[in-house]
């Protein structure tokens, strides 16, 4: 059974992080089937030989590290999962980097929109716009989705340590942590999905 602990994030947040087994079917995909979830996907496995050799310019593909043959295939996979569990999804929200935007097309589960508020920044944006687009990830992991419906977001690592805290540092590419909108724009973390779990779901 997993345990949970309560986690302090700022003065504005409160994030509770599920540890131990893998979560239990029949537990969380019901409670995705009924939508009210934002699901957090670290983008799929990258070619470890590559690098972001112009982060500045966005648009400029090819100096960017890109999806592997088999990321590739893990976000079709978990997009299958998606159908095959009957999970609704209201919309996807990608980072502008090319690896995360190309794995929320993969997906093809819903409308897929870009933005800097979940695009990795780093050391080559202001401090400030770090914070800013922390801050807008919060905000948007603490916004409900319409009734009976789930919001997917393909980003980056730093961006969810920066939003919802380091306890979160072990997330893999192709993980997934499912957040829950509470009340008074604060959230909390119910589960954790590694890739090898979606893969089950999709048969």
């Amino acid at each position: 059974m997993n345990k949970y602990a309560l986690v302090p994030l700022l003065s504005a947040l409160v994030v509770v992080v599920a540890y131990g087994q893998p979560p239990s079917p029949s537990n969380l995909l019901p409670e995705l089937r009924k939508g009210g979830y934002i699901l957090y996907v670290r983008h799929p496995q990258t070619n470890p030989d590559q690098s972001d050799t112009d982060p500045l310019h966005l648009d400029n593909i090819k100096a960017q590290r890109q999806l592997s043959a088999q990321g590739r295939q893990q976000a079709k996979t978990m997009g299958e999962a998606f159908r095959a569990q009957k999970i609704p999804v209201e919309k996807v929200i990608s980072s502008k980097f090319y690896r995360a935007y190309e794995a929320a097309k993969l997906l093809d589960v819903g409308e897929v929109t870009t933005t800097l508020d979940v695009s990795e920044g780093g050391l080559v944006v202001s401090p400030n716009e770090n914070e800013r687009r922390a801050k807008a990830l919060r905000q948007l992991l603490a916004t409900p989705p319409p009734r009976g419906m789930n919001l997917i977001i393909v980003s980056h690592k730093p961006n969810l340590l920066d939003a919802a805290g380091k306890d979160l540092w072990e997330v893999g590419e192709a993980g997934v942590v499912v957040f829950q909108p509470i009340a008074d724009g604060k959230f909390k973390v119910v589960a954790r999905v590694a890739p090898s779990e979606w893969a089950k779901w999709a048969k």
